[in-house]
């Protein structure tokens, strides 16, 4: 299963790289676009959770994996939340939210989903197995 989170952890890295916010005039975002400082966490914590594969800590590679979705639950609103302060400069509270809808999430976020999934569920049937022995 290390070789499944291996697959997990690149689809993660690789999808820092993928576009993650569409925004129309400006173009495609991708997490160093986005937020610079986030992104260098992301790493941070990428390369952790590879140290813990490669040593076989699963309990810590589950905690990386979890810690990584809430990156990416924390990153999602403070754009969501960015966009609507961007736009605060318009007096209507209706016409800020119609502005900043135009801000789109991208595909991206469905690989750097998909990776952190990936990684979870291979450290759970990790354990399985070596429970099974």
């Amino acid at each position: 299963m290390k070789n499944l989170q291996l697959i997990g952890l690149f689809l993660v890295v690789a999808g820092s790289f993928l576009p993650l916010v569409h925004i129309p005039i400006v173009g495609n975002w991708n997490y160093w676009k986005v937020d610079n400082t986030l992104a260098i966490v992301l790493w941070g914590f990428s390369l952790l959770t590879l140290v813990f594969i490669l040593i076989g800590k699963t309990k810590f590679v589950k905690i990386m994996a979890f810690l990584m979705i809430l990156l990416f639950v924390f990153t999602l609103v403070a754009i969501k939340l960015k966009s609507l302060d961007y736009f605060s400069f318009l007096t209507f509270k209706s016409w800020q939210s119609t502005f900043a809808g135009i801000v789109k999430l991208s595909w991206g976020w469905f690989i750097e989903f998909l990776g952190a999934v990936v990684i979870l569920i291979a450290s759970r049937k990790n354990k399985i197995e070596l429970q099974s022995y």
